[in-house]
């Protein structure tokens, strides 16, 4: 993508990274827009500058309505282990597969747009509870706050739940949503470069560059080089996969973000043999994509969802016990891969400087009982008893 951008433009996006409020934020963008020539060059980072301002001046809008007390909310606080936003095209059925999985009182009516704000349910698989949303329909294509405002909840959210119609064309529907997702930054597969870029505001730590992938055409140093040109002397840079010096300059203007998700072909029970001919065409573009063919009508299919959830979003549960105690009904969930360090934080920032030793029982321990440091890798369902200073 590199732009080779103007210098005053350049100088303009510095100034978009420095405002702090919505408002300067909104005026800020505004002028750096003004100043990028239009050219092919630059057709990608106009259209991700206009995405992102009509999102800025929604969130001031919802900022407002908030304040005042007036008008649908559309931002939903999180709760539980995850929080699944639930989208599709018009009439595909979104509310009343919330409202059959979790109970909500959702809007379920027989035309489109009924739903014209964003609705939660709480799922329960096993002893874990995913947040649902219910959404306004998704528009690809379609201008305007009413899209802005449901990928708004996308970016928010932990995972997503695509709902198309079996009666539809669900293959179209999916690669619609899919394209529209993609041009607003979200990503439905895990990309094979990504740069992630975590400015430092305090002390002067330098540009420092993490490898968890490798540098294609370019090293460290161009890498340092490029962030200093636009003016950032102080970051945390991560490399993940394979990502050139393009992917580095792209996320300085923009943070896209990789959203697992799940689809559901609703309405099976009115055209079985397209949900699975579309079913097995999306698997063909992306396998990594569960698919659950199933009849929100007739409350058949979604059996498995919480378990696919579960595992889409990569979780683990841990049970933490006192010494000489039942462990606790109510697990942690965490990330796979998280360790002993990351229970210890979650119980209290305090166990971290006090912590002696911990006890496992479960998946990942050699014997029952085992005993383990602040690396121990974690697996699900384990127990873990953390000992520390008094």
């Amino acid at each position: 993508m590199v732009t080779n951008l103007p210098a005053e433009a350049r100088a303009k996006w510095i100034k978009v990274m420095e405002a702090r409020s919505i408002e300067e934020k909104i005026k800020a963008l505004e002028e750096f827009l003004s100043s990028v020539p239009k050219h092919k060059g630059t057709e990608n980072l106009r259209s991700w500058a206009r995405r992102r301002l009509a999102e800025l001046k929604e969130e001031l809008e919802e900022k407002r309505r908030r304040k005042s007390g007036k008008g649908p909310r559309f931002f939903i606080e999180k709760e539980g282990a995850a929080q699944v936003v639930v989208l599709g095209p018009p009439n595909s059925g979104k509310s009343s597969i919330v409202h059959v999985l979790t109970g909500a009182k959702t809007i379920i009516a027989d035309y489109p747009f009924s739903t014209t704000e964003p609705i939660p349910g709480m799922l329960k698989y096993e002893d874990v509870l995913f947040q649902l949303i219910d959404t306004p329909p998704l528009i690809p294509g379609k201008k305007g706050l009413w899209n802005t405002r449901v990928i708004g909840l996308v970016r928010n959210a932990d995972a997503v739940i695509i709902v198309l119609d079996a009666v539809n064309n669900p293959y179209q529907q999916f690669l619609e949503i899919s394209s529209e997702l993609e041009s607003s930054g979200i990503l439905l597969t895990k990309p094979k470069g990504r740069v992630v870029i975590e400015k430092q505001r305090t002390g002067k730590t330098g540009i420092r560059v993490t490898l968890m992938g490798k540098l294609v055409g370019c090293t460290i140093d161009d890498v340092r080089k490029l962030l200093e040109g636009y003016r950032i002397y102080n970051a945390h840079v991560k490399i993940y996969g394979e990502a050139t010096l393009d992917h580095v300059e792209q996320a300085i203007f923009e943070s896209r973000m990789y959203k697992p998700a799940i689809v559901i072909i609703n309405k099976a029970d009115l055209n079985l043999k397209e949900a699975i001919k579309s079913g097995k065409r999306i698997r063909e573009i992306n396998n990594s994509i569960p698919i659950i063919i199933a009849s929100a009508k007739l409350r058949k299919g979604f059996e498995d969802l919480g378990r696919i959830l579960f595992k889409t979003l990569d979780l683990i549960r841990v049970y933490t016990k006192q010494p000489n105690s039942e462990p606790s009904s109510k697990p942690l969930i965490l990330k796979r891969g998280a360790t002993v360090l990351d229970v210890a934080k979650a119980i209290h920032s305090s166990f971290v400087d006090t912590f002696l030793y911990a006890r496992i029982w479960g998946p990942s321990a050699k014997y029952p009982g085992e005993r383990v440091g602040l690396d121990h890798v974690l697996e699900d369902k384990d127990i873990v008893e953390i000992h520390a200073k008094i």
